[in-house]
């Protein structure tokens, strides 16, 4: 290798600049936090095995291939310049833009001699799709091998050839009769290798030579699927619809589990006779139920709640969210789908066991499932406004983009069909409210859709037929209200509500008059009040409270009937929230332990009693509540670093650098981005203008670090000024600063 070529990689990542290492930093956020202390380090965490698989993951199909070229060769490394005779159907820019993306990971290093570190070979363990060396599997080949192969019979040279396809490694059927199979002649010739009891692995030898002039296999150019086109006006407003329905159906979902909670299974999930009830009172299916249910909780509406904790419950956030508009109402729904790290698809398939699996089970978690939505949505904003493409074709696409996944995209036409129940998606094309949802979240998303969603109307139209119809969706205050004395009968861009004689008597209960009643409808109606409901309101109300059921939670009796008269007129007892039920009883709606301690602080002496009329010392206590379930877990993705955040990192790298070398009793190397030129030309600019800097330091000791200094002078090689860190006026040496950046508004600039 020449002198002036780097020798490793870490030697390598010296000379890249400020803007190439905070690209490879971008690129792979998981090797920057904490910052690297230096670029040894730096190279180390890049040889992590789970870092390696990781950014491997995120490369498509075509810069793969280039990646292969390089590891089937050497370790001595591959000339850049022979690259193209490698791959010679592979566009110069395809082949370009593949070796800036793997040197921007450092999946390559090198500028002429490319180089791919031994991590990396070991993550790609069948490059290219090519077995091990016959070495290697400790294979003796035939001496002529081309005859070898061309004296097979037809069904041997087939077998060989599916295995020189993508992948080299095969299963090992059972001899059928008394021949032996193929596979088993193969091995007996030395053509193929055992490599356990069930397993054959072809030899690359033998691979190399049955694809003759093309020993990478054929070119992964980008699938180019055709496209499918939509009004973009039309499809906002089918979104609109969907998007509409979805958020009234939740809305009545919530409002069914206010009144009646769902039980919670032991395993988890909802009970399918929950599921059920649900189905049948929101007129859908129950697979439709189980979607809603899901959609709910991955919004944050809908949770275990209860006193005992086992019930699934409208949240709190459900009273916020159903006061918002609807714009922001359906963005909240659509934000948690596309973060979930939920599949809603799974729900009824069987587990290992052989059980359906229930609606809201933890058997639903998939930490891969943003991945999933979002590279399947990220494919198709890449297509103009009204354009997308075919839910086979996008399969077909994300495969090509992340090959190393591609057994993790079974789920994209669920996840297709869910986001068109949603109105992300219209006929495989992004609606304007998806692309607003991928581009900036719950924000773009309301943004997206405002203006095409209806404005919440605050009227309905009574009918004759004791309906009532609302031309729009309602505000919340008369939807609440209408939940109260009517019933949902079908929903959509119009929602009717039925007035029974079960919902007035709700009403009733609830603590509505009639008169409370007459009045309401005649506010809420633009058309006038239909003489059959106003007689519905007055029948129903003479029956009602003619027979009355209460409930207590504690009694006081005693048989003077003068101290229950005292204990009820003292004032000391008010808290007690006594009142008489019959001559020698008081009740009261309070426990009767709270009871006791009232009436103990006021001086009686009051006894315990069990319900067969036993003294107790002591009333038994109230069960207590079960603690809460762990909820959903959250994927685990490395989070983007910000401009500031790759800044710092870089300055942190070269400082520690440079102590390195100090250390060493090395000469700092001077790279692009840290020049001499520029620390004397910024430094002059701060002691002229007054303005503070960032410094990256190296003291004698060989020590780096940062720290800001007000400076006063530049003379003599040295820096005078007031280093904030330590309180107190100092010199700086300007051969050991490795940095300097502006502060500016309080902000660190560039890196000069």
């Amino acid at each position: 290798m020449s002198a002036d070529r780097p020798a490793t990689l870490a030697a390598w990542l010296r000379t890249r600049n400020d803007e190439q290492l905070g690209a490879l930093l971008a690129a792979r956020p998981d090797v920057a936090r904490p910052a690297p202390s230096d670029v040894v380090a730096l190279a180390s965490r890049l040889a992590v095995p789970v870092s390696v698989d990781r950014a491997l993951d995120e490369l498509d199909a075509a810069t793969l291939q280039v990646l292969d070229v390089v590891l089937l060769t050497g370790t001595d490394g591959v000339d850049a310049a022979d690259l193209p005779a490698a791959l010679p159907e592979v566009p110069d820019d395809v082949l370009a833009a593949a070796l800036d993306r793997l040197a921007t990971r450092a999946l390559l290093w090198g500028d002429d001699v490319l180089h791919a570190p031994d991590p990396v070979r070991r993550a790609v363990r069948y490059p290219a799709g090519l077995g091990r060396r016959a070495s290697e599997l400790r294979l003796a080949l035939p001496p002529d091998l081309p005859r070898a192969v061309g004296e097979l019979t037809a069904d041997e040279r087939g077998v060989l050839e599916r295995l020189a396809g993508d992948r080299p490694v095969g299963h090992l059927p059972d001899s059928a009769g008394n021949g032996a199979s193929p596979a088993r002649r193969l091995v007996q010739q030395g053509l193929l290798a055992r490599i356990d009891a069930l397993n054959v692995e072809l030899p690359r030898e033998i691979g190399l030579l049955l694809r003759g002039d093309r020993p990478y296999g054929a070119p992964r150019v980008r699938p180019e699927p055709a496209v499918v086109t939509r009004d973009p006006a039309v499809a906002d407003r089918q979104a609109a619809g969907a998007a509409m329905e979805t958020v009234g159906r939740i809305g009545e979902l919530l409002t069914l589990l206010e009144e009646e909670p769902a039980g919670l299974l032991r395993s988890g999930g909802v009970a399918v006779r929950d599921q059920k009830r649900l189905a049948r009172a929101l007129h859908v299916s129950e697979p439709e139920a189980g979607w809603l249910l899901e959609l709910a909780h991955v919004a944050g509406l809908l949770d275990v709640g209860g006193p005992h904790r086992d019930e699934w419950l409208p949240t709190r956030a459900y009273d916020l969210w159903r006061e918002q508009d609807l714009p922001d109402r359906w963005a909240t729904l659509a934000g948690g789908w596309l973060d979930a790290v939920r599949l809603p698809s799974l729900a009824g398939q069987r587990d290992l066991n052989g059980k359906a699996v229930n609606a809201l089970s933890p058997d639903l978690v998939r930490h891969t499932a943003p991945a999933i939505r979002r590279s399947a949505l990220t494919a198709l904003a890449e297509y103009p406004r009204g354009s997308g493409v075919a839910p086979d074709d996008l399969v077909a696409l994300l495969r090509w983009r992340t090959p190393r996944r591609a057994d993790r995209l079974a789920p994209v036409p669920d996840v297709l069909t869910e986001a068109t129940r949603l109105g992300v998606l219209v006929g495989g094309v992004l609606s304007t409210g998806g692309r607003g949802l991928l581009a900036d979240g719950e924000d773009g998303a309301a943004d997206g859709m405002r203006g095409l969603l209806p404005e919440p109307v605050d009227h309905v139209l009574a009918q004759p037929d004791l309906s009532l119809v609302a031309p729009g969706p309602l505000v919340a205050e008369l939807a609440d209200t209408l939940a109260v004395v009517a019933d949902v009968e079908s929903s959509g861009g119009a929602t009717v509500f039925r007035v029974s004689e079960a919902s007035v008597r709700r009403a009733l209960d609830s603590g509505w008059s009639a008169t409370d009643l007459h009045e309401f409808l005649a506010r809420a109606s633009r058309t006038p009040v239909p003489q059959a409901l106003d007689y519905l309101v007055d029948d129903v109300a003479r029956q009602h409270g003619r027979l009355r059921v209460g409930a207590i939670e504690s009694y006081v009796r005693s048989d003077d009937h003068g101290l229950l008269s005292q204990v009820l007129n003292d004032r000391r007892t008010a808290g007690a929230e006594l009142r008489r039920l019959a001559p020698g009883v008081l009740v009261s709606g309070l426990g009767a332990d709270e009871v006791l301690t009232v009436l103990r602080e006021a001086g009686y002496a009051p006894a315990g009693e069990s319900p067969g009329g036993t003294v107790l010392t002591r009333p038994p206590a109230r069960p207590r509540a079960a603690g809460r379930r762990p909820g959903t877990a959250t994927a685990s993705v490395p989070r983007p670093l910000t401009d500031e955040e790759l800044a710092a990192t870089v300055r942190e790298i070269r400082a520690g650098d440079a102590a390195l070398a100090a250390r060493r009793g090395e000469a700092v190397r001077q790279v692009p981005g840290v020049t001499t030129a520029g620390t004397l030309e910024l430094l002059s600019r701060a002691v002229r203008e007054g303005v503070p800097v960032w410094l990256g330091y190296v003291d004698a000791q060989g020590s780096g670090s940062q720290r800001v200094v007000q400076p006063v002078s530049l003379a003599g090689g040295f820096l005078q000024g007031y280093d904030e860190r330590r309180g107190e006026s100092r010199s700086f040496a300007v051969h050991r600063i490795t940095s300097v950046a502006l502060v500016e508004d309080e902000e660190p600039a560039a890196s000069s």
